[in-house]
């Protein structure tokens, strides 16, 4: 910064000017005759006609949202908008298995990736803040006291001259005035990064939310299968406790004892597998919630966890103001639109000014008498006239990334398209692999009834039983995880469509 200074000076040795004959020199070269008043009106009708030139038209280009790279409607669904977004109902209201709200809870205190986001934010918006304060002039103060002694030889009077000195200023430090809002473009830049990363965290959020959601059915998933293959192996140990009694008495074969060996081994491997992959998914599950929990089997079944209610995906233009990953592509698109103009600014002159206000005495009780007002004004132009194509280049540059940012925002939309279209073709045929699965169940159990009946009474071999059994078991499994898929489904379609995004509170307003 470049301050105006106002001198005090007292000579001690023989001959010292006095204040009142000699031109006193301040620290910008000023000159002050006497007790002589400068004038100010020059210098504030300048800063008031630079205060009222610095806000010109920014030469980015208008800003116009691309075309939507997506069919007009879902092929799963019909095109009638939806009575309610899904982005303005609260996570709490969808999910409503109260254990599920409590690790959902947790891991929006705790997960380390939220925090992360979040910290994010706080970057983003401090950058802003700095980039924000270059429109406005720096002003400062400073207050200097020296004492010096000139050798004799060295003084032009020839005695040495010993001398205090006060410096008292206040000024405007350089500031450039925005005549081609290059100053502004990189603002409305900073701005619109910063509300990206918001809306990243709000993504971040929703994401969160989901895969806690998603992970919490598995690990019930996990749980209603381990119970399953455990009921499968207390009934086959009881087969092989009564088949080895019948060989001993001679009942029976020694091979159906070894096929009813074969079956409990196969339900005891079974349980072995299913626990291995629930300890693994509680692991995942602890680090989404990024605390401790507890998360031993609750004992509900997947049939009584239920989302509160059916969604309606609307119509594909809705996500560009649900999904908060398309809004922040959107933000950076219209980040990058503003570089350019910061980037076709520069090859305009840069103007700049600094100045200074104040009082100047000779001696310490005088720099607030009448008359001793000082001041001064310094504007500068430049403009490079040679510099090997770094500005067009630089423009070069900014147009390219903003082409770039055309394209991510295009993907968002279509990765987003894709989801919401994936989530509505699965809840569609799991519901019915799921009725098909239930079915097949009954007529499974059927059919492992009537092989023992066959069995019991000779009409059949055990291997006919054995193959009912294994059937049996299966048909369990896969109704099980189509019943968790199901759910995942709704899930996902919750979050494709922005669930409860209007819900997620805003970072921190713009300070």
């Amino acid at each position: 910064m470049n301050a105006f200074r106002l001198l005090e000076t007292s000579g001690h040795g023989a001959r010292s000017p006095t204040a009142e004959h000699t031109p006193k020199v301040d620290a910008r070269g000023l000159r002050h005759q006497g007790t002589r008043a400068a004038p100010v009106r020059p210098a504030m009708l300048g800063l008031g006609i630079a205060l009222a030139l610095a806000g010109c038209a920014s030469l980015a280009p208008d800003y116009e949202r691309p075309p939507l790279p997506v069919p007009d409607q879902y092929a799963e669904a019909a095109a009638a908008a939806a009575t309610q977004s899904a982005a303005d109902i609260d996570w709490r209201s969808y999910f409503v298995d109260e254990r599920l709200q409590r690790l959902i809870e947790q891991a929006l205190a705790n997960n380390r990736d939220l925090r992360l986001a979040v910290l994010r934010v706080d970057e983003a918006r401090a950058a802003y803040g700095v980039q924000r304060a270059d429109r406005v002039p720096t002003i400062g103060a400073s207050l200097d006291a020296t004492r010096s002694r000139v050798p004799a030889d060295l003084s032009g009077i020839g005695q040495a001259v010993v001398g205090n000195q006060i410096q008292l200023g206040i000024g405007l430090s350089t500031w450039e005035l925005d005549f081609w809002g290059r100053v502004r473009s990189l603002e409305s830049a900073a701005l619109s990064s910063y509300l990206s990363s918001d809306e990243a965290r709000r993504a971040a959020t929703l994401s969160l939310i989901a895969q806690t959601a998603d992970a919490y059915l598995s690990l019930a998933e996990l749980d209603e299968r381990i119970a399953l293959a455990r009921r499968t192996v207390t009934t086959r140990q009881e087969t092989l406790r009564i088949f080895r009694r019948r060989v001993e008495l001679g009942a029976t074969s020694k091979l159906d004892l070894t096929q009813v060996e074969v079956l409990a081994q196969q339900a005891e491997t079974l349980v072995s597998q299913l626990e291995q992959s629930r300890a693994a998914q509680a692991h995942a599950l602890t680090k989404l919630v990024g605390a401790s929990v507890d998360l031993s089997p609750g004992g509900e079944r997947l049939d009584e966890i239920r989302m509160s209610r059916q969604l309606e995906p609307g119509l594909p233009s809705e996500l560009l103001t649900r999904r908060p990953d398309i809004i922040a592509a959107e933000h950076d698109l219209r980040a990058a639109n503003a570089n350019i103009g910061a980037a076709r600014a520069a090859f305009y002159p840069r103007i700049s000014l600094t100045g200074a206000l104040g009082t100047a005495s000779a001696e310490l009780d005088g720099l607030f008498r009448s008359g001793s007002h000082a001041w001064t004004f310094a504007p500068q132009i430049s403009l490079p006239i040679f510099d090997g194509g770094r500005r067009q280049a630089s423009l070069d540059l900014a147009e390219v990334r903003r082409d770039q940012a055309v394209v991510r925002y295009e993907q968002t939309i279509e990765a987003a398209f894709r989801d919401v279209s994936d989530a509505l073709s699965a809840q569609r045929w799991l519901a019915d692999q799921v009725r098909t699965l239930r079915e097949t169940q009954v007529v499974q159990t059927e059919r492992a009834r009537l092989a023992k009946l066959r069995y019991d009474s000779g009409a059949a071999r055990y291997l006919e039983v054995l193959d009912a059994e294994r059937d049996l078991l299966s048909a369990q499994q896969q109704l099980a995880q189509a019943r968790r898929a199901q759910l995942s489904a709704q899930v996902a379609l919750y979050a494709a469509l922005g669930g409860g995004s209007q819900s997620i509170a805003p970072d921190n307003k713009v300070r």
